[in-house]
């Protein structure tokens, strides 16, 4: 069987779902159940990364450091991994996780922006971190642009590098061709990241898996935002299924997913009719919170909020232009009344 590794962000993008409120307790009784069923790695911190609570994208129920050490604790074999969006985080918060004992240590960026992560992938190696580089919004690029980018990331100094179905907006074939051509124009891990938008997260992880992936996300219960992430304790049987070895323990990772259900959110990710739409326009699902709010006060159909935000191609970190959008679209229906 082939090997390989599965990373868990329950704990950082699960955070979207719960408008980073996940407290101290819930992430330490996360953490310890995911350590007892072996799965290799735990990522930890705010939904959007480090240095992020703020109140344009939401403050986090307590601080980064709070939740490094606490986590960093609970775990005695699984490995600590964090995230950082250059913008919201910056090398001092890198220097602080790394402090904090993160093993792994994500930078992601727009799919085309490779360049915005250069400086912290080179300032990792220097703290042997395991860094890693994911492109966002990957839907956005051709799979010839993908694989130029992951390349390019290598050579600054990306020891894994991978895509981030941001929008769940991908089919197996498209993330097959995707997948295909970053691991023909790199020599290290590849990653794959999905979004449950279309329903598609484990058919398309097991897609990535089989072009030659070897590093896949997935959060317990699915736990994200919108329609959620690639479901964990769904994913890791299917691949085991499929000819891949994970070395994760089902009945403890079955355990772990009903403690996130129970501890961890109010309801399990549905694939809901905002996440369709959010998933064919091609937009992050973590924009849902902010459209949901800015159209249900200006009386707008949150539906063409986001075919909008489609159109106009947008990416995460540009919240603001929900507001502005809303605004266009209150004036355009307010000017057909008239």
């Amino acid at each position: 069987m082939s090997s390989l590794t599965i990373h868990d962000p329950t704990l950082r993008d699960g955070q979207h779902a719960v408008r980073h409120q996940l407290g101290a307790a819930a992430l330490r009784g996360y953490a310890r159940a995911a350590d007892a069923a072996g799965i290799p790695v735990v990522e930890v911190g705010h939904g959007n990364g480090l240095g992020a609570s703020s109140l344009q994208v939401g403050q986090a129920a307590v601080s980064d450091d709070e939740m490094l050490s606490t986590v960093r604790e609970a775990l005695t074999t699984s490995r600590m991994g964090v995230f950082m969006l250059p913008g919201w985080g910056t090398s001092a918060d890198l220097r602080k996780a790394v402090a904090h004992g993160a093993d792994v240590v994500r930078i992601g960026v727009h799919c085309t922006e490779t360049s915005l992560a250069e400086r912290h992938l080179e300032f990792l190696r220097t703290e042997n971190a395991d860094a890693h580089c994911v492109l966002m919004m990957s839907h956005m690029a051709t799979p010839a642009e993908l694989a130029e980018h992951a390349a390019r990331a290598v050579e600054y100094g990306a020891q894994a590098v991978g895509i981030m179905d941001s929008a769940g907006h991908f089919l197996p074939e498209d993330v097959t061709e995707r997948i295909g051509a970053i691991a023909g124009a790199v020599d290290v891990p590849v990653i794959f990241h999905g979004h449950n938008n279309l329903g598609m997260a484990v058919a398309n992880s097991v897609a990535a898996a089989r072009a030659g992936a070897t590093i896949i996300d997935g959060c317990a219960r699915g736990f994200g935002a919108g329609a959620g992430n690639t479901q964990l304790e769904v994913l890791v049987p299917v691949l085991e299924r499929t000819g891949f070895d994970t070395g994760i323990d089902l009945y403890g990772l079955l355990d772990a997913a009903e403690f996130a259900e129970r501890e961890l959110m109010p309801a399990p990710p549905v694939t809901g009719s905002l996440s369709i739409v959010s998933g064919l326009a091609g937009v992050f699902s973590g924009f849902r919170h902010q459209v949901l709010d800015h159209a249900g006060r200006a009386g707008i159909d949150p539906r063409d909020v986001f075919f909008e935000l489609g159109r106009r191609q947008a990416i995460a970190g540009q919240e603001d232009l929900i507001v502005d959008v809303v605004a266009e679209l209150g004036a355009r229906e307010h000017g057909r009344a008239a």
